[in-house]
C-alpha cells in the first residue's frame, strides 16, 4: 500500500533500491543525535545496508517516507528474535529534520502496529535511548510502557530504554 501525504510526502513499502538511501538516513540521524561510536554507541548494525532483504522475511514490513522523490525516513516491524511468537518489534524509525513534526512518525507507527495485528502479533516491543526524548514521548502516547528488562535478541546493547505495548 502506498500513502500520499501533504507536502509531496509519500509512504510506501521499501524496495531493494532503497537500501543505501535509508541506510544513509539512519546513519545521518544517528550522528545528529550523537549516537556514534566515539560517544560509546555501537553503530555497526550488520543489517543496516540490507533492510529490503531483512523486511522481506515473513511477518515483517518496512515503509519508506519520500519527499519529492527523496528518501527522508522510514520505519518497520518484524518478529522479535528469540522471543515468544506473539511479540513483534517496532524497528528503525528514523526521520530527517525537514519532515519531523508533521505526524509522520505517529502515522507510520500506527500503520506498523495495524500490520502487526493483522499478522497475529499480540504485543509490540521496542528499544531506544534516553536521549531521544521526543521519540519516547511519542511511544508513550501510543500506549507503550517502560519495562525494566530487555526482551529478545535485538543486539541493541546501547538502547537502555525498553518499552512494550499490547496490541
Amino acid at each position: 500500500m502506498t500513502t500520499v501525504l501533504p507536502l509531496n510526502l509519500q509512504v510506501r513499502p521499501i524496495t531493494a533500491a532503497d537500501n543505501p538511501l535509508i541506510a544513509r538516513v539512519i546513519r545521518d540521524v544517528s550522528a545528529e543525535f550523537g549516537l556514534t561510536a566515539d560517544k560509546g554507541y555501537t553503530v555497526s548494525d550488520p543489517n543496516l545496508d540490507r533492510l529490503f532483504e531483512l523486511y522481506s522475511e515473513a511477518n515483517s514490513a518496512y515503509w519508506i517516507v519520500e519527499h519529492e522523490g527523496r528518501v527522508v525516513g522510514g520505519g518497520g516491524i518484524a518478529p522479535l528474535a528469540c522471543s515468544a511468537p506473539d511479540i513483534c518489534e517496532l524497528q528503525k524509525m528514523y526521520f530527517l529534520p525537514q519532515v519531523r513534526g508533521l505526524g509522520l512518525a505517529r502515522g507510520l507507527a500506527l500503520q506498523a502496529l495495524d500490520y502487526a495485528r493483522q499478522q497475529g502479533f499480540r504485543r509490540c516491543y521496542l528499544e531506544t535511548t534516553a536521549s531521544l526524548t521526543r521519540a519516547i514521548k511519542l511511544y508513550e502516547s501510543l500506549g507503550f510502557v517502560l519495562i525494566d528488562t530487555a526482551m529478545g535478541c535485538t543486539g541493541h546493547g546501547d538502547c537502555e530504554v525498553r518499552m512494550l505495548r499490547t496490541l
